[in-house]
């Protein structure tokens, strides 16, 4: 099944056998033991922070990799290199609205994090504190001054133009077919005629610069990863395809490791 998300709609399958994967960053390893219920990620420390003893609360993020919106904070915490434990939300049996989760999100969706005493909720508020809290290692998704202007400007641009209509026809062609619903043809058409209009804006901005923020990969790339991936797998996809700038900037933010590393962790 296709790595995708429902956040906030009814979900019927359930994520089963989640295996702990231990990442040790500077060698490369990869280990895995099965376990049903958490997912563990273990980057190894480096040696200046047990010198300073600057090692960080333990971050624990309760979500599902079925969920786009878990998807986006993965990707931003593999970016960054960061050690956390994936806490499995069997959003199947609706426990993202029972306690413990409620008390984690009170709108009862996924995901959430848990860093010590801190408690955060919303994918991309949650991605920009992993950025700037974690800004000394992984991979530099932030810039300073006027740069840093542009990345908001473009966050909000993911956020409010095009996630509203993505997010729609994701529902429409990947969720509705997998709970027997008839998908709404006459509402695909004119929701992918009003994404189209806001991807024009993105090849003419991409003429500029090689990604959205500048020519440095950012959060405000990073966070269309989710929803672009989904509809790879629809008709939509020509969406991308047609607009050879956008095609391409697709292809580089798809194919980097980090975001390979999340598609690794959900079901064929």
């Amino acid at each position: 099944m296709a790595c995708l998300d429902c956040e906030g709609n009814k979900w019927s399958r359930d994520l089963r056998g989640v295996l702990v994967h231990k990442f040790h960053s500077s060698a490369r390893k990869k280990f895995i033991v099965t376990n049903p219920t958490r997912t563990k990620f273990s980057p190894s420390l480096s040696l200046s922070a047990l010198l300073t003893e600057e090692v960080m609360a333990p971050f624990k993020l309760h979500g599902s990799v079925l969920s786009t919106n878990t998807q986006r904070v993965l990707a931003t915490l593999y970016e960054k290199d960061v050690e956390f434990e994936l806490v499995n939300v069997n959003l199947g049996a609706g426990e993202q609205k029972q306690e413990p989760h409620i008390s984690l999100n009170p709108f009862g969706l996924v995901p959430a994090a848990v860093i010590g005493d801190l408690k955060l909720f919303e994918s991309r508020a949650i991605s920009q504190y992993v950025a700037h809290q974690y800004s000394s290692q992984g991979t530099h998704l932030g810039a300073a001054g006027n740069g840093y202007a542009i990345i908001l400007v473009w966050q909000e641009v993911e956020s409010h133009q095009f996630d509203p209509s993505a997010s729609k026809l994701v529902w429409e062609q990947v969720f509705k077919p997998v709970f027997g619903l008839q998908t709404d043809a006459a509402l695909v058409a004119e929701t992918e005629v009003t994404l189209g209009k806001v991807l024009d804006v993105y090849e003419a901005r991409l003429s500029h610069s090689k990604y959205l923020a500048g020519d440095s990969f950012t959060l405000a790339d990073l966070h269309h990863l989710p929803n672009i991936q989904a509809l790879q797998g629809t008709p939509s996809k020509k969406l991308f395809d047609s607009r050879p700038r956008v095609c391409a900037w697709v292809a580089r933010i798809t194919g980097r490791p980090a975001w390979g590393k999340v598609l690794s962790l959900c079901p064929k």
